[in-house]
């Protein structure tokens, strides 16, 4: 899991890096991932056995996903990669609340208080964002909402079928459903657009390397965590990124001091969970997963 979080810690630098809008990014990224994952046996005998109410279930969170990416590189474009990254910290608190309710689970206390100890982290980052950035801030916290939605229902799924299936059926579902979107948006936000050569290289690296690969591996992880376990370690995602935003693009200099703060008190949330989870699987067996 924190092996794919590393490499999910690059697609901000990256989505900065390239040049391209937010949408024709996205729908380039989707569309590589598809078809790679396509040229792989493993995933033409997932969708062999699958069943119609799986693909559909797949497809409607691969919507969900694009709706994720979407606002997350516009929150990339908009303000910076520390920004967008950072904010999806907020994703933990909505699964702690939610997933119970959609998995049949009892709440658990724990991980609600720990969810609740990022709002101040949250609150913080805000205070620390110039004015100019508060759009980004806003689709960052969007994108939030919705990747929590795609963790929850990954892991209900998550034992329906395997992880290469599952992933190609959801970036085809994002690749479609944006290109049906592409044309109601404006002219400079159209999906068709021809990256340049220095952009192709970028987004091959992204896809592959940054989406398909820790995409499996995320889903075969998930199999033994929760989703708000999932979350809580991709919360390590915005420490990578903000490192790497501060050595590639110098974005302390965009950003105060109460940003950063913020920042630890996420990191304090993400270490402080695997004890408290550890102590849950002792004192409350049935909390597993399997």
């Amino acid at each position: 899991m924190h092996f794919s979080v590393v490499l999910f810690g690059f697609t901000a630098i990256l989505g900065r890096l390239i040049t391209l809008p937010a949408t024709p990014l996205v729908w380039w990224r989707v569309l590589i991932v598809t078809v790679f994952l396509l040229t792989l046996p493993a995933t033409w005998r997932g969708l062999r056995i699958l069943t119609g109410k799986l693909l559909l279930t797949y497809f409607v969170i691969g919507i969900v996903l694009s709706l994720h990416w979407l606002c997350f590189y516009g929150s990339v474009k908009l303000a910076n990669s520390s920004i967008a990254a950072t904010t999806l910290a907020l994703a933990s608190m909505l699964v702690a609340f939610i997933e119970p309710l959609l998995l049949r689970q009892k709440i658990k206390t724990a991980e609600v208080v720990l969810g609740l100890l990022i709002i101040p982290g949250v609150i913080l980052i805000a205070g620390g964002t110039p004015i100019h950035m508060l759009t980004g801030l806003l689709l960052g916290f969007l994108s939030a909402v919705f990747v929590a939605l795609v963790a929850i229902l990954n892991k209900r799924y998550i034992n329906h079928s395997d992880a290469f299936t599952m992933t190609a059926i959801e970036m085809a579902a994002a690749w479609l459903f944006i290109t049906l979107l592409s044309p109601l948006l404006p002219a400079h936000e159209s999906a068709f657009v021809w990256p340049q050569s220095h952009d192709i290289i970028l987004l091959l690296i992204l896809a592959v390397l940054c989406t398909a690969l820790p995409f499996i591996l995320t889903f075969k992880a998930m199999r033994h965590v929760t989703a708000f376990g999932s979350l809580f370690a991709i919360n390590m995602e915005p420490v990578y990124t903000v490192i790497l935003g501060i050595i590639f693009f110098s974005e302390q200099r965009e950003l105060s001091g109460r940003f950063y703060v913020g920042v630890l008190i996420v990191l304090f949330t993400v270490f402080a969970y695997p004890f408290v989870h550890q102590k849950n699987k002792i004192l409350l067996p049935a909390n597993k997963v399997d």
